[in-house]
């Protein structure tokens, strides 16, 4: 069993595996096939899972910890690092604390180990379907949401607070009024959407980034296969004996500049669609399909998607990559024991970028969804 490093989130002292597994598909996948693959996810040795009100998994999320403690495969909840997302239904100032109590309920568990506000957006009626009508979106007010994640904090209801999707500039607007800052920045990062400016914004304020879609979300309504296909990454893997995705932010979404700004106030930044996000509704195959990851993953002997997973950890930052299948879920894990070389580092970083999870294909294309789009593009 690989052994997963941690990071520890904040001034909160919680420790957090740096990789995790996601449980956002779409089309949906049915409670019990959900349930499963967490439960064969624990067994290789998965401790941190990564869920959401809006992605329908916290029931089967939830039974899996149950039955894992049943089983013997953790000896207590404590071993496990569970996130799951405030909704935007729940983004109003006496509603999030109903939202994670609703979420709790849902997962069987009396506390989460992080929440976050999933996007920095306001729903005025219960919506879960896309797209969202124009009259439902209404103004999201950063303060009084976030003194409701502090007050979540504060009830013991989660160890650590969060955001997702936020940009350099929204979290400009939390650390401004906030008592407690963001432990972690969760937005799509992959070789080819990499993030290097937030990445530094987060550095330099000491905010954590975890990367989504590490590998572009192939299987998602809005991910793709551009990572996994990615000729460089492949080429660099099969040099390696790794898969493509282990390199990872992804690639092709490198986010720079929120890196910079969230490693600066202390803010980790997790990285979604590692991958690309291929399998999603908003995803792709340019990962996994990109010619320049797939020749270094070729080269290495590795996977594209090991590559490109690799790549996303040595950028400092944790990643949630999603798989329900039991071959890959070890690839996954498989990262932590090689390094990329200068030049195959220097051949990622120069992959052209282009983002991957457009807001606009399931909420709409509302001028309130295009102002969000321009900051983070």
């Amino acid at each position: 069993m690989a052994v997963i490093p941690e990071i520890t989130l904040g001034s909160s002292g919680k420790k957090m595996p740096v990789i995790g597994m996601g449980t956002g598909c779409y089309p949906p996948v049915g409670p019990e096939a959900t349930k499963s693959a967490i439960l064969e996810a624990i067994r290789v040795g998965y401790r941190h899972f990564d869920t959401a009100f809006i992605y329908g998994s916290e029931q089967p999320l939830g039974e899996a910890v149950a039955e894992a403690l049943r089983l013997g495969l953790v000896k207590s909840r404590d071993e496990l690092h569970i996130t799951t997302k405030l909704w935007c239904s729940f983004a109003h100032r006496d509603k999030v604390v109903s939202g994670i109590k609703t979420s709790l309920k849902t997962l069987q568990l009396e506390y989460v180990d992080l929440y976050l506000i999933h996007w920095p957006l306001t729903f005025t009626q219960d919506v879960s379907q896309a797209p969202v009508p124009k009259e439902y979106i209404g103004s999201f007010d950063t303060k009084a949401v976030w003194e409701g994640m502090e007050e979540c904090l504060n009830l013991g209801l989660t160890k650590a607070i969060g955001v997702s999707n936020f940009s350099s500039k929204k979290l400009e607007e939390v650390l401004a009024i906030a008592k407690i800052p963001p432990a972690v920045n969760q937005v799509e990062m992959n070789p080819l959407w990499k993030q290097k400016k937030l990445r530094e914004f987060c550095k330099e304020k000491g905010i954590r980034i975890t990367a989504y879609s590490p590998l572009g979300a192939n299987g998602t309504m809005w991910g793709d296969n551009r990572i996994v296909d990615c000729d460089v990454l492949s080429e660099i893997a099969k040099a390696r004996g790794k898969t493509t995705a282990q390199v990872e932010m992804n690639p092709l979404w490198k986010q720079k500049k929120l890196r910079e700004f969230c490693k600066e106030k202390g803010i980790h930044i997790t990285a979604y669609s590692p991958l690309g996000a291929n399998g999603t509704m908003w995803g792709d195959n340019r990962i996994v399909n990109c010619d320049v990851l797939s020749e270094i993953a070729k080269a290495r002997g590795k996977t594209t998607a090991q590559v490109s997973l690799r790549w996303v950890y040595e950028q400092g930052v944790s990643l949630v990559a999603k798989s329900f299948n039991e071959e890959r879920m070890k690839e996954n894990l498989e990262i932590f024991d090689w390094s990329l070389t200068k030049e195959e580092s220097r051949i990622i970083n120069e992959l052209p970028e282009r983002k991957g999870v457009q807001l606009a294909s399931f909420v709409g294309t509302h001028d309130i969804v295009k102002e969000l789009e321009a900051e983070i593009s």
